[in-house]
């Protein structure tokens, strides 16, 4: 209540004195405000005789003739005690005033009414864990209505509901109301919510066979421990109770004690009204063996010798109601695969107590063959109804086949417009013969917004923003497009896709891009400390198509022209720079490196490419069964510098486990073949034919634990310091400790391979209600296949290739020294250059698996989605760089 409100000359009535559970019990206002006390005595002892006149006094807003409208009094008629007693319980059950009194005087009736007041405004105080956008619905009282006092009763009683079903049991209302000028009043809720009512402690009695901790695991609700502060389980709610029980008969069925049966559940709560302790009584009863297990069938089509083969449970085995569940539905499914839409299977159950046997007939009886008559969908607000009619594999005027009912639905949730939980339900049609599919869809965002602003360890200061409409138009196509600029990255992209062209089962899209990228090396202890290596500008454009070919092998096709241009500061890697020297300004590989100097040009490529996909997934999206193969190939050469052919191969198996668990396994290789002759660099020595820009590289976040482009070939440059002996005389060289004295680039390779294993844990409602969807895996792979840039084969023999920089002479060992002298690199006219001593050494060029275990959890965070991981590397190789740590975010709209 605001203080310009209590600053007023009112008086505050309290309407209540009593509270009952949390609803209070209001007594008549002062002055017999909103009363529905016992009305007076009217005329007391005064015979009976004809209203000779009536008179309405008191009234405001009420019309004189609008009272008497709900008595039965009227002038010239005769009246009695009883009359006027009957008329004074008619006005109060109007509720339009707050007093009412009748007076006669020999015949003159008087009407004397105080009319209630209206309603100013409603306010809510003490509300924090419930918003007012989530109480004000729930309230019918509204400003410029009249006060009652059942209105704010019912309101109350509405608010504490909210509260129990938060599991605040505590909670309690206090109505007020503040007397206003004119008759007006404000009606104040004062709300205690108390704290969230936890479950301490769930007993149970009589259980012998399993212990309370197995049965307790059963249920949903849990017992109230510190390490259960995200779970939802643990508040009290009176349907969980009832649906827990169910729980725990489900369980003892599946277990063959077919007579358990839970004899009572009560909850209590505690004196301080903040816990429960529910207490359940059981009773176990025996526990029964399958007998003789077999199907008959009605049905023509279906043998029931040869269904009770398939079978999964047999005479001898522990009773399982959950296996009887899934028969049922197995035999339904089997019958609607031949067109039997509404096949009635029941189980006929003969218990023998003796023997403790439970022997089943499963029946199946004769049903007509049935068509689809129409498929109905509904709900959806944005989507075009051709959208998902299209992912149906079954029309009008077809025969009902549930498996291609099951395919429907698979293909309409793998779109990603609607819930996850979505059926298309059988319902009868015009005739026996005949049903109807009605698809009841609830939409979703199918956008994705991610806006960042900030500052990396590794790109520095970062802008970033992508916008991505699945659903476009509510036509099911792809719009996206993204900005990105950094210190050492800059890109803009604009993508769309059109899945069904001019209405045809055939898939087109395109992409324009342009991507600047300045690749870096570290030089010192600090990320911060780093130098550009080299400088790629990308500017290009991608044509896609796609078609099916069956039901789960489609055909995609797609062609790219990219113009690639990439640099090298002339100042730091380049010999003579300014071109003043004898020799030609140019890449100097003992400043970049072979690697470094063999990527630099402008390249034109012109790439054709294929991707033949087997995907037999239950949703594209967040697939839990089914399995996906996908091979592509890519050849440039269509035009264009750069001749190579591409080729990958990934597939991934899915398995639904049960209870929410999704276990799987993917995988993928890739190799890289040029096209081209031998090429060799500005010294004449052979290179590496698939160059830097165009090879495979492997890390985060293809392989989590190891950091971005952390694994594979990399050449790591260590600088050197000469060792004396006593009389200051050079003996050697080591190495000189320190990160900011090791420059280390990654190569990439030719070929790799990359596999995982993931295991999806599901968490209770209250986590799910949040979006958090937690996994442990452990990733492995690897990438190798190239030439060694540091040691090269002139046809004498293996050696650098640089020259001794005192001699001239190729040097015969990967150490590579250079002391401040005149060095030959092409080892004929000198040319001054004024480095240090250093060691290349070329590392990580092999097919050993890297491999990583870890979890990580998914969020769908009020700011986006948001993924964490945390793994650790297992097995490595020298130079690999590892990462413990990696996370992103975004949003949707």
């Amino acid at each position: 209540m605001n203080s310009s409100m209590r600053q007023r000359p009112v008086l505050a009535v309290l309407l209540a004195t009593t509270m009952i559970a949390g609803v209070p019990a209001l007594p008549a206002m002062a002055q017999g405000a909103g009363a529905a006390a016992t009305p007076p005595a009217a005329g007391a002892g005064v015979p009976q005789g004809t209203i000779g006149s009536i008179t309405v006094a008191g009234t405001q807003r009420l019309e004189p003739d609008t009272v008497l409208s709900y008595t039965k009094l009227r002038q010239g008629q005769p009246f009695s005690q009883e009359s006027l007693d009957q008329a004074l319980r008619d006005l109060y059950e109007t509720e339009l005033f707050a007093d009412v009194q009748i007076r006669n005087d020999k015949g003159a009736i008087t009407v004397q009414v105080k009319e209630n007041p209206v309603i100013n405004r409603i306010v809510l105080e003490g509300n924090k864990r419930l918003k007012e956008d989530k109480i004000r619905p729930e309230i019918k009282l509204a400003p410029r209505q009249i006060y009652t006092r059942s209105k704010v009763r019912a309101d109350v009683a509405r608010i504490i509901e909210l509260y129990r079903r938060q599991g605040r049991f505590a909670a309690t209302i206090e109505p007020k109301m503040v007397q206003l000028d004119q008759n007006r009043v404000d009606i104040v809720f004062e709300i205690s919510e108390g704290p969230k009512s936890k479950v301490r402690q769930i007993n149970i009695i009589g259980n012998e066979k399993f212990k309370d901790g197995e049965l307790r695991s059963q249920m949903v609700t849990k017992q109230s421990r510190w390490f259960r502060i995200f779970s939802s389980g643990t508040s009290y709610d009176p349907d969980r109770l009832a649906y827990d029980q169910q729980k725990l008969r489900q369980f003892y069925l599946t277990e063959g004690y077919a007579d358990f049966r839970v004899i009572s559940a009560v909850a209590e709560l505690t004196p301080d009204k903040q816990d429960f302790i529910i207490t359940y009584v059981v009773e176990e009863g025996d526990r029964y063996k399958f007998g003789d297990v077999k199907v008959e069938s009605d049905i023509r089509d279906l043998s029931g010798e040869a269904l009770t083969k398939t079978l999964s449970m047999k005479k001898g085995d522990w009773y399982n109601a959950k296996k009887v569940e899934d028969t049922v539905d197995t035999l339904s499914e089997t019958a609607g695969l031949f067109g039997y839409a509404f096949a009635d299977v029941s189980p006929d159950f003969n218990r023998d107590k003796d023997t403790l046997t439970m022997g089943i007939n499963f029946r199946i009886a004769n049903a007509p063959r049935v068509y689809v008559e129409r498929v109905d969908i509904n709900g959806n607000t944005l989507t075009q109804d051709k959208v998902v009619r299209r992912e149906f594999r079954l029309a009008e005027g077809d025969a009902f086949n549930s498996f291609l009912v099951k395919r429907s639905k698979d293909r309409i949730n793998s779109l990603g417009f609607f819930q996850e939980k979505l059926d298309v339900e059988q319902k009868p049609g015009s005739a026996p013969d005949r049903i109807v599919l009605e698809t009841n869809v609830q939409e979703k965002s199918t956008g994705e917004l991610s806006l960042s602003a900030g500052y990396s360890s590794l790109e520095r200061f970062i802008v970033s923003a992508s916008v991505t409409q699945r659903n476009f138009r509510g036509k099911g196509q792809e719009l996206r497009t993204s900005v990105n600029y950094s210190a050492y990255s800059k890109s803009i992209e604009l993508g769309f896709t059109e899945p069904y062209f001019m209405d045809k089962n055939i898939a087109l899209g395109g992409d324009i891009y342009r991507r600047d990228l300045n690749s870096f090396r570290f030089l010192g202890n600090s990320v911060n400390d780093r130098s550009t290596t080299y400088k790629q500008q990308t500017t290009g454009f991608q044509l896609r198509a796609g078609v099916p070919i069956t039901e789960y092998i489609s055909l995609a096709l797609r062609y790219s022209l990219n113009f690639d241009d990439v640099t090298l500061a002339k100042d730091v890697y380049y010999s003579d720079p300014d071109g003043a020297g004898p020799l030609p300004s140019r890449c100097d590989p003992l400043l970049a490196g072979r690697y470094l100097c063999d990527a630099i040009g402008k390249r034109t490529t012109s790439s054709l490419g294929y991707s033949l996909i087997y995907d037999a997934r239950d949703n594209r999206i967040r697939p839990t069964r089914g399995q996906q193969l996908v091979l592509s190939q890519d050849v440039a050469g269509l035009g264009g510098s750069v001749k190579y052919v591409r080729t990958r191969l990934n597939g991934g198996k899915y398995f639904a486990l049960g209870g929410g668990f999704v276990f799987s396994l993917t995988g993928e290789a890739g190799y890289i073949h040029s096209l081209e002759g031998q090429r060799v660099d500005a010294d004449g020595f052979p290179t590496e034919r698939i160059r830097l820009v165009d090879r495979f590289f492997l890390g985060e976040p293809q392989i989590r634990g190891f950091n971005i482009r952390g694994v594979g070939p990399r050449v790591k440059r260590y600088f050197l310091q000469a060792t004396t002996d006593s009389n200051g005389a050079t003996t050697g060289y080591e190495r000189v400790n320190g990160r900011q004295n090791v420059q280390d680039d990654a190569l990439g390779g030719r070929m790799y391979y990359m596999t995982r294993a993931e295991l999806e844990i599901p968490l209770g409602s209250g986590a799910r209600e949040m979006g958090l969807r937690p996994s442990v895996y452990v990733d492995a792979g690897a990438v190798a296949g190239i030439k060694d840039p540091v040691l090269v084969n002139n046809g004498t023999g293996s050696f650098a290739g640089y020259c001794d920089p005192g001699t001239g002479a190729p040097t015969g060992s990967a150490r590579v020294r250079a002391t401040g002298t005149a060095r030959n690199p092409v080892c004929g006219a000198n040319y001054s250059f004024a480095g240090g001593n250093f060691e290349e050494v070329y590392l990580g060029d092999t097919l050993k698996p890297r491999v990583s275990v870890g979890f990580g959890v998914n969020w769908n965070s009020p700011f986006g989605p948001f993924r964490i991981d945390i793994a650790k590397a297992l097995l490595k190789e020298p130079g690999d760089d590892t990462k413990l740590i990696t996370f992103n975010v975004g949003t949707q709209f």
